[in-house]
């Protein structure tokens, strides 16, 4: 998401700095890069300096930490630290991203940015530490830095290096690893659309104000048929009993924490997925002037790139 962020400012006239891990690197975008790493306070006053907008897009994205207490690191005090330095540089604005797992959903129905939700209602490392992330932006919005957060919901398509758990979704598809399903749903957006969305709340978006950015509620069934569709592969007409997913993820989480490696399915994901984390962007659409274009086209570029790419 930061890639498309960074692009559609490049588009939009602006000079654009990026702040990257040492490990990382930056593909065919023309920025200016600086070293460094949420947890590195020094890195990102270095990052902020004479910067007029901040876009917040990094996070450890992870369903599974062999130490979870890294994502508290990077998410919270990291989000603490930059927040922290763009008050200290004196930006214009910054637009943090959080996630749709901090909006209320619920059961099922769809959520809002108004649906009640507390710490409680988060399941695993991940969502606690956006969760408690998305709380230090309100903290600082509420001592004047003009703060403005976004709640993308799931995004889809091209440069999706890592990939993200969503990502993950597609890519087990394509390789032949998703024979079943259980009986859950997401809202997919087009990730070029998120990144427009970044740009509208900075222009529009009111500081200490969240707003979702999404497009199409989707079962999962829902989302392989349309990757089938796409990728001229049969979908998976199987579906798995929670009970039975929630079983199997046990074992696989318990053996990656003895063996290594990652689990080939975290329980916490299969936790969350317990509940259908459907959304409404109703609020982005009418403060923001959000419209999200439906996600076949973003679909289709996922299934291009990681096939162009070498995933596959």
């Amino acid at each position: 998401m930061g890639w498309h962020v960074a692009r559609e400012l490049l588009e939009r006239g602006h000079r654009v700095r990026a702040l990257a891990r040492p490990a990382s690197r930056i593909r065919e975008l023309d920025v200016e890069t600086v070293t460094g790493d949420l947890r590195d306070p020094a890195s990102l006053e270095r990052a902020v300096a004479g910067c007029g907008l901040v876009f917040h897009v990094a996070a450890d994205y992870r369903l599974w930490a062999r130490r979870p207490e890294e994502l508290y690191q990077s998410n919270v005090e990291g989000t603490r630290n930059l927040l922290a330095a763009a008050g200290r540089a004196g930006v214009e604005r910054v637009v943090y991203t959080s996630t749709v797992g901090c909006i209320g959903i619920p059961r099922n129905g769809v959520g809002d940015e108004d649906q009640p939700v507390s710490l409680e209602d988060m399941k695993g490392a991940y969502k606690r530490s956006k969760f408690l992330a998305e709380r230090v932006a309100l903290e600082f919005a509420a001592r004047g830095l003009p703060v403005v957060i976004v709640n993308p919901t799931a995004p889809v398509g091209d440069h999706d290096v890592k990939p993200t758990p969503t990502g993950k979704v597609i890519l087990d598809f394509l390789r032949g690893g998703m024979p079943a399903f259980i009986d859950t749903g997401l809202n997919l957006v087009d990730v070029r659309d998120t990144a427009v969305g970044h740009v509208l709340a900075a222009e529009r978006g009111r500081p200490g104000e969240r707003y979702i950015l999404g497009c199409e509620n989707l079962t999962l069934e829902q989302i392989l048929g349309r990757l089938a569709r796409l990728a001229g592969r049969k979908a998976p007409t199987a579906r798995i009993p929670y009970g039975v997913a929630y079983a199997f993820s046990l074992v696989s989480t318990g053996w990656a924490r003895l063996a290594g490696g990652e689990p080939r399915a975290p329980l916490d994901a299969v936790r969350m997925a317990r509940k259908k984390m459907f959304a409404s962007h109703e609020k982005a659409r009418r403060e923001l002037g959000f419209e999200p274009q439906p996600v076949d086209g973003a679909l289709k570029r996922a299934v291009e790139w990681f096939q162009e790419n070498g995933y596959c």
